[in-house]
């Protein structure tokens, strides 16, 4: 085994509503993972109420690495580094990761890596596919909606972003308004799969448009105003499934045409095998899935898809791209000076979309 397959890395995630922490070796074998998914704490305000996930990390954080650690069979002094997200995310709960990584850190002498969460999803089919750069990637999540080049470590090219609402968002306030709870993503899709999507008529945002941009407010807007038209006394399970039908198809459809432009641009200025990667929690939508399938076999790309459990927010894939940091040589940061960035774009270089985009 060489010298960086035997690399190990401790990660930590606290970005959002999942505390995670990890294990991952440089040979790209987990050697121990844990998730706590908050959805219990915040399903009932419809939302992630940032300070009760700030305090659930709190309460959870500590146990988790010391059962992650127990169960690689390694103590601190056998670790190479510990990799923790420091942004973006929201500013308590990434506050929880930070410190506790400096702590660890400091005390065990440990290289520390901050890493971009963004780039953490970025890197993950790397992980579980060791696919070479550059490839294309199509970030899909609660937070964001980007498609990107991978170049290398630490380096992508940004070809599109949402200018309003990101994908994730968007199921989510949809699910909300049909009063299907929190999270939205999966109560949307489960009700689609009944529904029938030609019965409701709804915009595709810039489907056709010059550019990778994307936009769904004005999508969710138009299934607002559909719920408005009906009426609270018409909205059965018939309804509330053909609108979720009805939306997530046009989701499908405007995601495959900005991707196919993506495509495109890839194909015009990278002369490599052509790999579309999807990552983000949105990625783990069947129907999403389906339609980047047959998008990716018609456009001649080899498609991967990490597993699901590695599509929402986790700690394998923070450990990892620490080691990516490590193993390339990049130099950790200096502890006392890693802070928190609650925005954080992986190409700041790149233009800002109509009406200003949203920002990582």
């Amino acid at each position: 085994m060489t010298t960086a397959a035997k690399l190990r890395v401790l990660g930590i995630e606290t970005s959002c509503d999942e505390t995670a922490a990890a294990v991952v070796r440089g040979d790209r074998r987990v050697l121990a993972e844990a998730v706590f998914a908050q959805l219990d704490l915040h399903a009932l305000y419809g939302g992630v109420v940032p300070e009760i996930a700030a305090r659930a990390h709190v309460r959870k954080l500590d146990r988790m690495i010391a059962a992650v650690m127990a169960e690689a069979g390694l103590v601190f002094a056998d670790l190479d580094g510990v990799a923790v997200t420091a942004g973006p995310g929201l500013a308590g709960g990434l506050l929880v990761g930070v410190t506790t990584a400096q702590a660890l850190a400091g005390v065990h002498r440990l290289p520390l890596y901050a890493v971009n969460h963004l780039e953490a999803h970025a890197l993950t089919a790397r992980l579980t596919h060791g696919i070479d750069f550059p490839y294309l990637l199509l970030l899909v999540s609660g937070g964001h909606c980007q498609l990107l080049v991978v170049e290398g470590i630490g380096r992508h090219r940004r070809l599109g972003t949402t200018i309003d609402d990101a994908v994730g968002e968007a199921f989510d306030k949809v699910a909300k308004m049909l009063g299907l709870g929190y999270p939205g993503g999966p109560a949307v899709e489960s009700r689609a799969r009944e529904g029938d999507p030609e019965r409701f008529v709804l915009p595709r945002p810039l489907l056709g448009r010059p550019g990778c941009h994307f936009s769904f407010s004005g999508l969710k807007t138009a299934v607002r105003h559909r719920i408005l038209e009906l009426g609270d006394d018409r909205l059965d399970r018939t309804v509330v499934a053909d609108l979720c039908a009805a939306f997530q198809e046009a989701v499908c459809e405007v995601l495959v045409d900005r991707t196919r432009r993506a495509m495109a641009l890839f194909r015009a200025r990278y002369e490599v095998s052509p790999v579309l990667v999807v990552a983000g929690g949105v990625a783990a939508n069947r129907a999403i899935r389906t339609v980047l399938e047959e998008l990716a076999a018609a456009e001649g790309f080899s498609l991967v898809l990490p597993p699901l459990r590695l599509c929402g927010d986790n700690a394998v894939m923070v450990a990892w791209t620490g080691l990516e940091h490590l193993a390339a040589g990049r130099p950790p940061a200096a502890i006392a000076d890693v802070r928190v960035r609650t925005r954080w774009p992986l190409d700041p270089e790149a233009e800002p979309a109509p009406g200003g985009g949203v920002k990582a």
